[in-house]
């Protein structure tokens, strides 16, 4: 396999890796707690554990700090985003996991998570490779 080939894996990976804890091992229930208000502090501090835990992947992984800095706060805008939308689907439609609705809510902001861990590394290789 080309060098590359394995840097960018590895840092998909470790995107990957950050996402399980982030989004399901550090939530307070400050963050998990009114989220249908789109200006919500708990939010703002889930996307912000995000960011910061993709400060550390993107230093272990040698990037320079002008690129941490912008991609990261790009990342917080982002995930704070995707979560609002997840949150008032799902709780102002009072949506629970006994639905599909619920289900294929919580896909999608899934989805849309891992999609943005794809821009982040192929902006990563663009500035970084």
């Amino acid at each position: 396999m080309p060098e590359h080939v394995g840097t960018v894996l590895l840092l998909i990976c470790l995107f990957e890796v950050k996402h399980m804890f982030a989004d399901f091992y550090l939530q307070t229930k400050k963050m998990l707690s009114g989220r249908c208000q789109y200006f919500h502090p708990g939010r703002a501090q889930h996307a912000g554990v995000h960011a910061l835990a993709s400060v550390v992947v993107l230093f272990v992984m040698g990037s320079p700090a002008w690129f941490i800095a912008l991609i990261c706060a790009v990342e917080w805008f982002i995930h704070f985003n995707i979560d609002f939308w997840k949150a008032h689907h799902t709780e102002c439609n009072k949506l629970d996991p006994t639905q599909g609705a619920f289900w294929r809510a919580m896909g999608t902001d899934q989805l849309l998570h891992h999609l943005t861990y794809v821009g982040m590394t192929a902006a990563w290789a663009a500035v970084c490779l």
